[in-house]
């Protein structure tokens, strides 16, 4: 499925990607089933409450958690079927920007050497060329030469994220999952942050899949956005599209809390409640995840999974209450 995109265009097709892990009380199903196509030079914003199994889902489209079922087809290629002695060369085109920039980073090695290191591992560049790409890369998210010989600890939380920008852009990747980027940084680093990510897609051409749970940065950077919900897809669309016109209970609920930045109508706005228990991701029964929660829960919504459809053109949703069109 996609929206709007010719084969042509399509980087990375992901089909039916499941990740479960084994625990004490049965399967958690972290990811269950998720399915995207994503176009060369477009961003996917992934988006849901924390648990849902985006960063899992993230992980596992690079292969960093082997899945359970599905596939990942990169530049009509599925690295799913790669021997694990193949996967480095689609290292080199498929990276991540971790979450948390104080623990991304090895506190034991300075910036040159973090920096380097994907240099190192691939045999791209020694000596005076490699000293010069880590200058280029660290003027490239607006960082300077002498930070090279400091250590982590020598930066702020924006500083550091910044350095693992860097360092996962140092083999020229044409693909990067950004896991939660701006969620450990203060309110006024994020902005700026996003903005050197967008800078960043237009002067390399970069394609982005985004995760996070503030909807309204994922709206800035997208251009279609995905709503998971305890490891199964609850609604995707175009970005404008899904946050004007959203059609799923849980996407309205999510998009409620949202702050507007007027004061004015932010007071006058009435917030919807989500109300309900959260079920356990173990060995869950195949019915709606959200029927627990959901004020429009009938006795079909308890009693099957709902199947993901076509409602409007780009606009897919899984639930019974949206009819088709």
């Amino acid at each position: 499925m996609s929206i709007a995109q010719s084969d042509k265009e399509i980087l990375l097709k992901v089909e039916q990607v499941k990740k479960y892990f084994n625990v004490g009380g049965g399967t958690l199903k972290a990811v269950d089933g998720i399915s995207f196509e994503l176009g060369k030079g477009k961003t996917l914003g992934l988006v849901g409450e924390s648990g849902c199994g985006k960063s899992t889902a993230g992980r596992t489209v690079l292969r960093l958690y082997e899945p359970t079922e599905g596939k990942v087809i990169f530049k009509g290629q599925d690295i799913y079927s790669l021997p694990k002695k193949n996967l480095k060369e689609i290292r080199k085109q498929m990276q991540i920007i971790f979450q948390d920039p104080y623990a991304s980073l090895d506190p034991r090695m300075t910036i040159e050497d973090i920096i380097g290191e994907p240099l190192d591992i691939h045999g791209l560049a020694k000596g005076e060329k490699r000293h010069q790409r880590i200058k280029e890369l660290l003027e490239l998210v607006g960082l300077n030469e002498e930070h090279a010989s400091r250590f982590p600890h020598e930066f702020s939380g924006g500083q550091r994220q910044r350095i693992g920008i860097a360092r996962a852009l140092a083999i020229e990747p044409e693909f990067i999952v950004c896991d939660e980027p701006i969620s450990a940084l203060d309110v006024s680093i994020q902005a700026q942050v996003v903005n050197l990510l967008k800078d960043l897609q237009d002067k390399l051409g970069l394609t982005y899949l985004f995760i996070a749970h503030d909807l309204s940065m994922v709206r800035y950077i997208s251009d279609s956005i995905l709503v998971m919900y305890l490891g199964q897809m609850m609604e995707m669309a175009d970005s404008d599209t899904l946050n004007e016109h959203p059609l799923h209970p849980y996407t309205q609920f999510l998009l409620s809390a949202v702050p507007i930045p007027d004061p004015n109508i932010e007071k006058k706005r009435e917030r919807m409640q989500i109300q309900g228990e959260i079920p356990s991701p173990i060995d869950p029964p195949n019915l709606c995840p959200f029927c627990t929660r959901c004020p429009k829960v009938t006795e079909e919504c308890k009693k099957q999974r709902p199947r993901w459809k076509e409602v409007e053109r780009g606009h897919f949703v899984a639930c019974y209450h949206v009819g088709e069109q």
